[in-house]
């Protein structure tokens, strides 16, 4: 079942705004990877995840593929697909991370860790 959330691109005479979310219970951070930092190879059961990419040099794992994205690359995360971000580059990356559904830091189910954090 998808479910993205729809997004709105909203003309301005300024300019314009990307609208990600909209009356829907969320939670929204910036996630910043420190220079060949990697988070762990995870997957959630209760939320799903809308990235959008903030810097250069972001590798993203996304069900068994390896993705480069670009800055403002938008990549949409639903809940059992296994992901992980890594700094590929020489500085740190950011994503803006909107989690849609029940957030819970205890819902990251590790597959893979580098700094030797509980998993399965």
């Amino acid at each position: 079942m998808d479910h993205r959330p729809p997004s709105v691109k909203v003309e301005k005479p300024w300019g314009y705004f990307e609208q990600y979310t909209h009356n829907l219970p969320c939670t929204v951070k910036v996630i910043t990877v420190s220079a060949g930092g990697t988070l762990s190879r995870q997957y959630h059961h209760k939320r799903d995840e809308l990235w959008v990419v903030l810097d250069r040099g972001a590798r993203v794992e996304l069900d068994g593929k390896i993705l480069h994205p670009e800055p403002e690359e938008k990549l949409f995360i639903p809940r059992g697909t296994v992901h992980r971000l890594s700094s590929g580059g020489e500085g740190e990356v950011r994503i803006l991370e909107i989690s849609f559904g029940e957030f819970d830091e205890d819902d990251i189910v590790r597959l893979e860790d580098v700094y030797g954090r509980a998993m399965l």
